[in-house]
């Protein structure tokens, strides 16, 4: 019987090391936590085309919304370590386990291919609006406190903290100075503003720019350490001076389960890699405001770092007990 068990567990180990080895042999899945339409399904799809062809298999994408991106994010983070299913991260991933820990899926809980992209959030409001600058706006919210609206995933999600993070640094109340109305998915969120239910937001470039371009929205400032090329005449946070909300930005990344044996991950840091210096990785890129980072970051550091500011923040703003 003892034997038995043996052969079994060393059947087991070899039969594990063999799959790695011959990796991929099937389509990967890719988990999006978010809806269609918005700016982590596009650069999941992008990663998709661009990524599948140096992989050498599809690489399908599935959304799976939910929980401030928590569904998708728990169902990579309890998939089998065999590389077949992995995650789409985006800020969220950082932030959440840092606002609601008890809640979410713990930052560190994966293994980490790659930060794939930057990819700036633009605060706007409808075309026809009065506010044609962050002063003029932020100076409305501060005459009639709870008056004016914006659209956000949640009070915690990083479109919720863009606008707080504004509104704590010129010392008005981030939670009670203008009224978050939550709707779920950049497309949402982007209609939620061209229809007048909202008075203005802060998302991802990639759901703004296409009405931005088309004349329906106004930018008023960019969430980036440099201007977008695409709007080379609106601001930084940081060029007007505020501090909190200078150092919010969205990203994307690329997670895997916890435990990736190394093969797997030395394929991924190989196919990136490749990704990085492919021209439809940075033309889709571009289309959506998006700055490839590939290679650029150390994933676990920068993971860490994001997390500790949103943790920071997330005391600040009195969301922890």
């Amino acid at each position: 019987m003892h034997r038995t068990i043996l052969a079994t567990v060393i059947a087991a180990v070899f039969g594990t090391g063999s799959l790695a080895q011959d990796y991929p042999s099937q389509a990967v899945t890719l988990v999006v936590p978010y809806g269609a339409g918005g700016a982590s399904d596009l650069a999941g799809r992008a990663l998709a085309e661009v990524g599948g062809e140096h992989l050498g298999q599809p690489i399908v994408v599935t959304n799976q919304p939910g929980a401030g991106g928590m569904v998708g994010a728990r169902t990579v983070s309890n998939a089998d370590p065999d590389g077949y299913t992995l995650l789409l991260s985006r800020v969220g991933m950082a932030l959440s386990p840092a606002v609601t820990p008890a809640d979410a899926v713990p930052h560190d809980a994966y293994t980490f291919l790659g930060i794939l992209e930057a990819t700036p959030m633009i605060l706007a409001v409808q075309a026809a609006s009065p506010y044609e600058s962050v002063e003029a706006l932020l100076e409305a919210i501060e005459q009639e406190p709870g008056a004016l609206t914006y659209a956000a995933s949640g009070a915690t999600s990083i479109d919720g903290f863009t606008v707080q993070a504004l509104l704590s640094d010129v010392d008005l109340d981030p939670l009670r100075a203008a009224t978050l109305i939550p709707y779920q998915g950049g497309a949402e969120l982007a209609t939620a503003l061209l229809g007048g239910h909202v008075d203005f937001l802060a998302i991802a470039a990639a759901s703004l720019m296409p009405h931005i371009e088309s004349g329906d929205m106004r930018p008023l400032m960019i969430y980036s350490p440099s201007r977008m090329d695409q709007l080379p005449d609106v601001p930084t946070a940081q060029e007007l001076g505020y501090e909190r909300a200078g150092q919010v930005i969205g990203w994307s990344g690329l997670y895997g389960p916890p435990d990736l044996p190394e093969e797997i991950v030395s394929t991924w840091s190989e196919v990136l890699a490749e990704v990085a210096e492919d021209d439809r990785w940075h033309s889709l890129a571009g289309r959506r405001g998006s700055v490839s980072t590939i290679g650029t970051y150390d994933p676990a550091t920068f993971i860490e770092e994001q997390y500790q500011f949103f943790r920071e923040l997330a005391a600040e703003f009195g969301y922890l007990d």
